[in-house]
């Protein structure tokens, strides 16, 4: 199997609830590709979804039918082959044809291979001409094309953002995401640990408030080592923002509501000094047995993983700090998931919301007087953001806002998007 029959095989078992990177790292087990093959799927996987719309709009200019009646295999294959051909300049035009007719033959025969050689033969950069073929286009119809991102989702970030700030979140979603990294304090000093040649290349965070144990880096193959070893994790900055902002106190007793794959845990853990108690619950045993992994690398003792769902488990005690860290559309990490932006749509966001209101009122119920409560998503919608902990005050007389803080994708280097809300439970 080749590496874009991979890719291929990925798009079209690719279902609305398996990501596209954990379907694509099961193939690879069976596929035996090398390491520049498995690279090389994994951004034909990426970059298509990311680019879907876009190479639809494309292709069907040039296809001489109806293309929304085509075949789905002939649709990837074509999608496969116009992303190779207008963002990957290290792969010659004569292989990114060839190949997807091979692709076409093999899956659809004779016909379809000449009909997939002939369209892509005739596109190529001189022959597309994106702003003009959408400047007399809607300004969120000709975002949403030219930078392949649902129409809906560029109109409200347009209405609610401002032009600005959503060309910088539109551009930000099509960028390689940044990989960060967490340093471990319970194992070692952040200074000394930057200071390693492996990590020459490393990027710190600049932040006065305990976000510079965290970089950057592209270096991942150098960094296993100390992953294995517990000194770094792979963290995004901006989920770290939520655990600084919780602060829970050594020695305290912690719920994470929705924990897997154990990222805030374990940082709070390490904020705690190794010292207290935190349950890290999560609904599937693979997740739960995830975290105890997490927890386990890095020295970490007083995680108790357990499985349960949030809206009905009883943590016996009332909690001093409780994380809940909610489902949601994922718009600040859209870059991240390649396949999230398909998948996000208003009524989802809709069903979301409800569900992260339940989940408030639960955690409301199982928190001490003084204790905190910190919200969080990965979402800039305001519906999971401000407008959702404005009803949660509204039904909660008894709770008080102390902080929250909003990032959007595009705004700070390397940070992901989301939101957090600190709330504290009034004595009386």
């Amino acid at each position: 199997m080749t590496a874009r029959e991979l890719a291929l095989r990925v798009l079209l078992e690719l279902d609305g609830m398996r990501k596209s990177e954990e379907l694509l790292n099961r193939m690879h087990e069976h596929a035996g590709l090398g390491k520049n093959d498995r690279a090389l799927a994994k951004e034909l996987v990426a970059g298509t979804l990311k680019y879907r719309l876009q190479c639809d709009f494309i292709i069907a200019r040039f296809y001489r039918h109806d293309y929304a009646k085509a075949a789905t295999v002939l649709k990837h294959i074509l999608r496969l082959g116009v992303y190779q051909l207008l963002r990957l300049d290290r792969v010659p035009k004569s292989a990114a044809v060839n190949e997807s007719v091979k692709l076409a033959r093999k899956f659809k025969g004779d016909h379809l291979a000449r009909l997939v050689n002939g369209l892509l033969r005739n596109i190529s950069k001189a022959t597309i001409d994106l702003d003009a073929w959408t400047a007399e286009m809607p300004e969120s119809k000709r975002l949403s094309i030219l930078y392949s991102f649902p129409e809906w989702l560029a109109a409200r970030w347009l209405m609610r953002y401002g032009p600005d700030a959503t060309l910088a979140m539109l551009a930000h979603g099509n960028l390689p995401p940044a990989t960060g990294y967490r340093i471990n304090r319970l194992k070692a000093n952040p200074e000394t640990l930057l200071a390693r040649p492996e990590l020459s290349d490393a990027k710190r965070v600049a932040d006065a408030d305990g976000l510079d144990r965290f970089f950057f880096s592209k270096q991942f193959a150098l960094l296993e080592p100390l992953l294995k070893e517990g000194l770094v994790s792979v963290q995004n900055p901006a989920q770290g923002q939520a655990c600084l902002m919780a602060a829970p106190e050594p020695g305290s007793t912690v719920f994470d509501m929705c924990a897997a794959p154990g990222g805030k845990s374990t940082f709070m853990a390490e904020l705690m000094e190794n010292r207290g108690r935190i349950i890290a619950l999560d609904r599937t045993p693979a997740k739960v047995a995830r975290i105890a992994s997490n927890a386990s690398a890095l020295g970490i003792t007083i995680i108790e993983p357990r499985e349960g769902d949030a809206l009905t488990f009883d943590p016996g005690c009332a909690m001093d700090t409780i994380l809940l860290d909610a489902p949601c559309t994922g718009t600040g990490v859209l870059g991240r998931r390649a396949e999230l932006r398909w998948r996000t749509t208003p009524e989802k966001l809709r069903e979301l919301a409800a569900l992260q209101a339940a989940m408030l009122d639960r955690a409301a119920s199982l928190l001490r007087p003084g204790g905190v409560l910190l919200y969080a998503t990965c979402s800039v919608e305001p519906e999971e953001n401000e407008l959702q902990t404005e009803a949660f005050l509204k039904r909660h007389p008894e709770f008080i806002a102390e902080a929250s803080r909003l990032t959007l994708p595009g705004s700070h280097e390397g940070f992901d998007g989301g939101f957090a809300a600190r709330f504290r439970k009034t004595e009386g």
